[in-house]
C-alpha cells in the first residue's frame, strides 16, 4: 500500500498509486507521489513516466475522512498543500507523464490527469470533480484542460462525471482501451515516447510548458483559496457531514442520470 516506483522497461520508470479501498489519498500520500514523480524525472536514465493505480478505481480524491478526524485545519492546509505538491510534480516533470486511468478519476484524480501529458483509459473509465458535495472547491484548472470551458462549468456546477469516450472525442483521451489492456497501452505509449533522445525530450517538455496559456499553479493555488475559506467558514464541514454513504465508484451514466 501507498507509492511504489518500477521500472519494467529501458527508459521508463512507472509510478503506481495504491490507497484501498479507493484511492483516496491522505495528506502524505499526496507528498509521496510529489516526490516518487520528481524523482523519476529527474532520473537522467528515464525518458517517460507512466502514472498508473491499482485497485478498481484511479483515484477518489483527497481522503475525507481524515479531514473529519482531524481537529483544527492542519489536515485541510495537509491536504491543499499536497495536491498542490503532487499536480505540480506531474507538470514539472522534466520528462513526459502518461496517466494510465481506470475506473473512477474524481476529484485529486482529475488534478493529476490534468496535468499529465497524455492520458490512456480504460472503457469504464469516468471523470469528474464532485468537490461541491464534498465540501470543497479546486480543480477547475484541470478539468478545462480536458473539456471545453462551458461543460467543464456545468460538471463543475452539477458534480456530473463524463466517460473516457468522450473525453476521447475531445481529444484529451489518447485511446481508450479495454481495462485488461490498459497497462499494456500505457506502456505502448510510453515505449514511443521513450524511444526519442532524452535530452531533447527534456527541452520539448519545457518548451511545450513555457508556451501555455494558463500557468496551471497559479490558477490552481487561486482556487484553493476559497477551498480554505470554505473550510474556514464551516461551509465545508456542513456539506462533508453527509458524505460517506456514497458508492464513489459508480459510473458515469449512474451519476449523470
Amino acid at each position: 500500500m501507498g507509492v511504489s516506483t518500477s521500472a519494467p522497461q529501458a527508459g521508463i520508470s512507472v509510478v503506481t498509486v495504491d490507497f484501498p479501498p479507493v484511492n483516496a489519498l491522505p495528506v502524505r500520500g499526496w507528498y509521496d507521489l510529489a516526490a516518487a514523480v520528481r524523482a523519476s524525472g529527474a532520473d537522467p536514465q528515464v525518458r517517460c513516466v507512466v502514472l498508473t493505480a491499482a485497485g478498481r478505481g484511479f483515484n477518489a480524491g483527497v481522503d475525507i475522512k481524515e479531514l473529519q478526524r482531524t481537529a483544527g485545519h492542519s489536515a485541510l492546509v495537509g491536504a491543499n498543500r499536497g495536491c498542490y505538491e503532487a499536480f505540480g510534480a506531474v507538470y514539472d516533470c522534466e520528462v513526459p507523464v502518461v496517466a494510465a486511468v481506470q475506473g473512477f478519476c474524481l476529484g485529486g484524480g482529475i488534478g493529476l490527469v490534468g496535468n499529465a501529458d497524455a492520458v490512456i483509459a480504460s472503457e469504464d473509465a469516468t471523470f469528474g470533480l464532485p468537490e461541491l458535495d464534498r465540501g470543497a472547491l479546486g480543480a477547475a484548472t484541470h478539468l478545462a484542460r480536458l473539456v471545453p470551458q462551458h461543460l467543464m462549468r456545468t460538471l463543475y456546477y452539477t458534480s456530473r462525471t463524463v466517460t473516457a469516450a468522450e473525453l476521447h472525442g475531445y481529444g484529451s483521451v489518447w485511446r481508450v482501451v479495454p481495462r485488461e489492456r490498459l497497462a499494456d497501452a500505457a506502456l505502448e505509449l510510453a515505449r514511443e515516447i521513450a524511444a526519442k533522445d532524452g535530452t531533447l525530450l527534456r527541452l520539448a517538455k519545457a518548451a511545450i510548458n513555457g508556451i501555455d496559456p494558463v500557468d496551471v499553479r497559479r490558477s490552481y493555488r487561486f482556487e484553493q483559496g476559497f477551498t480554505f475559506e470554505a473550510g474556514l467558514t464551516g461551509v465545508a464541514d456542513r456539506v462533508r457531514g453527509a458524505f460517506g454513504t456514497e458508492d464513489t465508484g459508480r459510473t458515469g451514466r449512474e451519476r449523470r442520470a
